[in-house]
This record gives structure tokens, sequence and C-alpha cells, in this order.
């Protein structure tokens, strides 16, 4: 009797873990699954000078934050400057909008405070700028 009662308990609190878990996940508008923004990881900021850091290896099939905490718009962009081949092989007039996410280019400037973000499936290493600030540029390497 008293076993049952203590595989009880435990069932219950597990499953309010569980859901506490969740909720807080979702609280934040951050899902569960996606570890770069949970953890902090693979988040790069553009500030006044730089991107910080300025250059990051990742597994491929990440994705990688851009947060724009500089005072001016910021336009992540693979390199050249100012045609954006490198990544996706076609220029920025070909690839704007980039509907599918695939041609690692903002397409637009985001404000003080916004974030852009890119999921990289081609292995390499990407060198990319500020189409705003093309002095501010880092790479990322995708193993």
């Amino acid at each position: 009797m008293n076993k049952k009662i203590l595989i009880g308990i435990v069932v219950i609190l597990a499953l309010a873990g569980a859901y506490f878990y969740l909720m807080s996940s979702s609280r934040s508008g951050v899902p569960a699954t996606v570890a770069p923004e949970a953890t902090g990881k693979n988040i790069v900021v553009l500030t006044n000078t730089s991107y910080s850091p300025n250059s990051l290896t990742i597994a491929k099939g990440t994705t990688v934050v851009f947060k724009n905490e500089s005072n001016t718009q910021m336009w992540t962009a693979s390199a050249m400057h100012p045609s954006h081949t490198a990544y996706s092989g076609t220029a920025l007039s070909d690839h704007c909008p980039d509907v599918n996410n695939a041609s690692f280019d903002a397409c637009r400037g985001y404000e003080p405070g916004e974030s852009w973000s890119f999921t990289f499936n081609k292995v390499g290493t990407w060198k990319y700028h500020n189409h705003m600030n093309p002095s501010a540029w880092g790479s990322v390497t995708v193993q």
C-alpha cells in the first residue's frame, strides 16, 4: 500500500514538473526545442562598431540569431558587399525577398532592438557583413 502511494506521488510530481517546464518555455515565446534562443548560444550581437562574436562555429542545421544592439539599422547579409552572392550564388536582386530563407540575407534593415535569424544548411565558412555599414563583418563556420 505504501509503495503505491509513493509511486503515485512521484508520478504526480513528474507530471507537474513537465507541465511547468512546458508552460515556462511557451510564456517566453521560445519553444523548448529551440536551443540557440533558449540557451543564449549562437547569438551574434551587432554593436555600433562590430558583430560579436566575430566568428562562430556551428553544426549544419543550426539557427543563428543576429541581434541588433547598435544605434542604427542592421542588414545582415552574406559576403560580398553589395551583391551578397557567397552563400546562395544568387545576387541581392535575385534572392530578395528571401521567401525560402535560403540565401543568408536579411533582405532589409532591422531596427535597434530587433533580431533576425538564419538556419545554416550548407557546410563551409560563410563571411557576412552589415549591408548598412559594410565595415562590420564576421564569419560563421558550418561543420
